[in-house]
């Protein structure tokens, strides 16, 4: 019995996401209330109370459940010492991009994102927290450009900071351009050849680092 409330709890808790998530998507975030998306889950308010503390919290929920699995693939790149710094930056920018372009729910979310939110009032700490996570994702491409540069004793024409920033913005640009154009271009395929067209443009070799220190 026990099992089975949780159970239940559970599937409500998604199910109040998945109406969040169209709701965001049909009224903007801003525009969207809890009595709307209540009447999408078909439950009350009081329910989303139950297990949210407010809108903004379950919109941070509806973004968890996209960026997770994605922050959990990048933590398996990192955990296999086979991949060099370039290799591993590689498969992390085309592990988003294939989701993005092959799952509906990630698509949906990374455009309420880009394009449906507003971070004014109760939403600027939405903004806080995406800044952070973008913060996060440069520093570990700095870092990565940081460690392909040494393996190579190569002096790029811009610090490693700099270049995971130009590669970040062009990575946002092609979600951005690709999600307004309702995907009219191959966003993967585009992806790899840009990414790998942008670390030759530094003078980087793709394969050509050594192994991380300390692998066997």
């Amino acid at each position: 019995m026990v099992r089975r409330t949780k159970e239940d709890a559970i599937a409500t808790r998604n199910g109040l996401i998945d109406a969040a998530e169209r709701v965001f998507y049909d009224k903007g975030v801003s525009r969207a209330s809890l009595s709307d998306i209540a009447l999408a889950a078909g439950t009350t308010r009081g329910a989303i109370y139950w297990h949210f503390k407010d809108k903004v919290d379950l919109f941070n929920a509806m973004m968890d459940r996209v960026t997770l699995p994605l922050e959990q693939g990048y933590a398996e790149f990192e955990a296999n010492a086979d991949l060099d710094p370039l290799q591993r930056l590689r498969a992390v920018m085309a592990l988003v991009l294939e989701s993005v372009a092959s799952d509906e729910h990630t698509r949906r979310v990374f455009e309420i994102a880009m394009h449906k939110v507003e971070y004014v009032g109760e939403l600027v700490a939405v903004r806080e927290r995406h800044m952070a996570a973008c913060d996060g994702f440069i520093r570990q491409l700095a870092r990565d450009f940081e460690l392909a540069a040494s393996a190579q004793k190569v002096t790029m024409p811009v610090t490693p900071l700099g270049a995971a920033l130009g590669l970040h913005a062009m990575f946002d640009g092609l979600m951005q351009n690709w999600i307004l154009s309702n995907g009219i271009f191959d966003l993967l395929g585009t992806g790899r050849v840009c990414t790998d067209a942008f670390i030759s443009g530094l003078g980087l070799r793709i394969g050509a680092c050594a192994p991380p220190a300390g692998t066997p």
